[in-house]
């Protein structure tokens, strides 16, 4: 009689890989083709082999070196910091319908991009060029940084740390309600208030400049260690708080660390595109359906599926409405917002 073989622990453990290695090649797969594309395409076309000679220094053109390049490299780096952040505040609240906005971010860029045209005279004085440190920022940038970075502060402030979960939750929607509040006093004041943080919050990918991929890659290689170290804190975390502790886990300073890193990140990004909707719920929530919730796979696939969606959306704002543009937070809002409502529905029908 045959004997059915034992599958042996190493063949477990491949199996596992093999489904995560091919989730991870498709990504590279997608992310590479996007990049082609939104260097090819645009309101002036140019011949594919002028893009390759470009990219390798042999012809001159600064419509693919100063224009493209930058704002494709700018889709990868806001998008893999969005899926990132994503990822992590949905581990650390446990709740998939987290996103990087959760603690007021959004809100305090915007009130600082408000606060900053208002503080300038107008739209041309806030998004002049200033020398920072070596670096040329615009004051709105900056303000938009800042803004994201103190909501968090004083949710964190009001909640009494990171201890409790719900308080957290809690500040984060009463001080976004407050900055939201206030940036809409500030809009009142003036019809060119009104356009420039109108059109900061639908995000935009066009103006992203060498200097802006330069940032945001600073602050991703700064805290991607930090997210792969702490991909098992958040796999603890997975079985509650209690059986997190009882692992001898420093549970409230991991907690901070991991705001504050998705924090730096959620304001870079927004500080250099504007609000950009449902990229960091998406991205993760899909690819947990695939991958499984360990977060040592789930926190790097996420932040290249972050990479693909955004890029991809991009693409999508220059072709739907061509030569015109839409902004790309509009056309990942079309994408997400049927998505979260499909999230919603299906909770509701798991808990009746």
């Amino acid at each position: 009689m045959h004997t059915p073989a034992l599958t042996t622990p190493k063949r477990r453990v491949a199996a596992g890989l093999l489904p995560r290695l091919s989730a991870f090649a498709a990504l590279l797969v997608l992310l590479g083709l996007g990049g082609l594309l939104g260097l090819w395409y645009g309101a002036v076309q140019i011949p594919a082999q002028e893009v390759l000679r470009a990219l390798l220094g042999w012809q001159d053109n600064p419509i693919i070196t100063e224009l493209r390049l930058p704002r494709v490299l700018g889709a990868i780096l806001v998008g893999a910091a969005l899926g990132l952040s994503g990822a992590a505040f949905q581990g650390l609240f446990r709740n998939p319908l987290a996103d990087p906005y959760l603690m007021g971010s959004a809100a305090g860029a915007a009130f600082g991009v408000t606060l900053a045209v208002s503080l300038a005279g107008g739209l041309s004085g806030a998004f002049a060029q200033h020398a920072i440190f070596g670096f040329l920022p615009s004051s709105a940038t900056w303000f938009g940084f800042l803004g994201a970075v103190g909501a968090v502060l004083l949710v964190l402030l009001l909640s009494g740390g990171a201890s409790r979960t719900h308080d957290l939750i809690l500040a984060g929607v009463v001080v976004g309600s407050i900055l939201v509040g206030l940036t809409s006093y500030l809009m009142l004041q003036d019809a060119d208030r009104v356009r420039a943080v109108f059109a900061y919050t639908l995000g935009n990918l066009a103006f992203i400049s060498w200097q802006g991929v330069g940032s945001l890659a600073g602050y991703l290689l700064l805290t991607l260690p930090v997210f792969l170290l702490l991909g098992r804190t958040l796999n603890a975390l997975t079985l509650g708080e209690e059986t997190a502790r009882s692992l001898g886990l420093p549970l409230e300073g991991l907690k901070l660390l991991l705001i504050g890193v998705c924090t730096l990140l959620t304001a870079a990004a927004v500080a250099q595109a504007g609000i950009i909707g449902f990229v960091g719920l998406v991205a993760p929530h899909v690819l947990r359906r695939l991958l499984g919730g360990d977060y040592r796979y789930l926190l790097p696939a996420s932040a290249l599926g972050g990479a693909v969606l955004l890029l991809w959306a991009d693409l999508g704002a220059r072709v739907l409405v061509a030569p015109a543009e839409l902004p790309v937070g509009i056309v990942t809002t079309l994408l997400g917002g049927p998505f979260f409502l499909y999230l919603l529905w299906r909770e509701r029908r798991r808990y009746g």
